[in-house]
C-alpha cells in the first residue's frame, strides 16, 4: 500500500503516520525528515537546503521531485510507504502519478495546528512563529489545491484530524481497511 499523509504543519501526520507504519508493517518516510538531514550535510546542496528550509519556504518542485523519487527507489520501498509532506504541490502530484494507492487529509484548523505547535518544544530551527506562519501560507496557496486534486481522483480520505489521536487513527484505519 502507498500512502500519502495531507495537512498544515501540527495536524499530527508523522504522529499518525508513525501508527500506520506499526499497524500495515510499511515503512513512513517524511519528506521534511529527509530535507532535514540533507541539509546537516556540508554540501552545496546541504547548505542550501538548511537555508531554504530555515526561511519556511518550500523546496522548489523540481529539485523536491529528483530527492524524494529518487530517495523511493531504495528496496525498503518497494512494498509500500506512507510518505509524509509529498506531493506538496499539483506539479508535484502530477508528476507522481501512480506513486499513490490513497491520500490520508488531516484536516485541522490553523488556530489549532498553531495551538499544537505552540504548545510542543522544538529544537528546529524551522519551527519560529515567521517560519511556521510561512508554511501555513504556503500550504492553503500550494497544498489545499492538492487535495482536491487527490479527491478528484476518488484516492482521498478526509479526516477530521482535530479529534484526539485514538479517534483519528481509528477513522484513517476504518477507511483504508475498505480498500485492503
Amino acid at each position: 500500500m502507498k500512502l500519502v499523509l495531507i495537512g498544515i504543519q501540527g495536524a499530527g501526520k508523522s504522529t499518525q503516520g508513525n501508527f500506520l507504519s506499526e499497524e500495515y508493517n510499511i515503512p513512513y518516510l517524511s519528506s521534511g525528515h529527509i530535507f532535514r538531514e540533507m541539509a546537516k550535510e556540508k554540501t552545496q546542496m546541504g547548505r542550501w537546503l538548511k537555508e531554504t528550509i530555515n526561511s519556511g519556504a518550500l523546496v522548489p518542485d523540481d529539485k523536491t521531485l529528483e530527492i524524494i523519487l529518487t530517495y523511493l527507489e531504495k528496496p525498503e520501498y518497494a512494498n509500500g510507504y506512507i510518505l509524509d509532506g509529498f506531493p506538496r504541490t499539483v506539479v508535484q502530484a502530477e508528476a507522481f502519478n501512480g506513486g499513490v494507492d490513497k491520500v490520508v487529509f488531516l484536516d485541522v484548523s490553523d488556530k489549532e495546528a498553531l495551538w499544537r505547535i505552540a504548545g510542543r518544544v522544538s529544537d528546529r530551527a524551522d519551527e519560529t512563529v515567521h517560519a511556521i506562519r510561512k508554511r501555513i501560507d504556503s500550504f492553503h496557496e500550494y497544498t489545499k489545491p492538492v487535495v482536491e486534486y487527490y479527491r478528484q481522483q476518488d484516492k482521498l480520505v478526509a479526516v477530521d484530524g482535530e479529534q484526539n489521536i485514538d479517534d483519528v487513527f481509528k477513522d484513517i484505519k476504518k477507511e483504508l481497511d475498505k480498500i485492503r
